[in-house]
């Protein structure tokens, strides 16, 4: 099996199918070419939700291994989350002031357009969850 992106965690947790792996950062994360834009290697401590149908194989306080599964949205993830607001960004800012806005109409129409976009960004969080696979692996 092949990963992109594997972190190793302690079992914190485990619901049914779903085991609560918490992954502390590590020394590696330096020098990982993702590092300024993974979530997990800018927190000191974090918990990842893995579904699995062997949830119930696995014990509180079993140290894993959570990998990102190449085919999941990695990529896709990323350009969510800061391409995508950016080009937001950058079009409501030079759209507004092709039409004429002042400059405090433009920056409160892309502050706005920003929130509303971190927004739905926020309501479609079930949508992406469905699509980001992680796998856990025994140790």
């Amino acid at each position: 099996m092949s990963h992109t992106i594997q972190h190793r965690g302690t079992v914190e947790r485990i619901d049914h199918d779903t085991v609560f792996v918490a992954v502390e950062q590590q020394t590696a994360c330096a020098g990982c070419h993702a590092k300024s834009v993974c979530s997990v290697g800018g927190a000191e401590r974090r918990i990842i939700e893995v579904v699995t149908p062997y949830a119930s194989s696995y014990e509180v306080g079993e140290r894993v291994i959570v990998a990102l599964l190449r085919n999941s949205m990695g990529l896709s993830s990323i350009i969510w989350g800061y391409v995508m607001p950016l080009v937001v960004l950058l079009v409501v800012l030079f759209g507004t002031k092709l039409l004429g806005a002042e400059d405090g109409v433009a920056a409160l129409a892309t502050l706005l357009s920003i929130a509303l976009y971190y927004v739905a960004l926020y309501l479609a969080r079930s949508y992406f969850a469905r699509k980001i696979q992680f796998t856990i692996i025994k140790e």
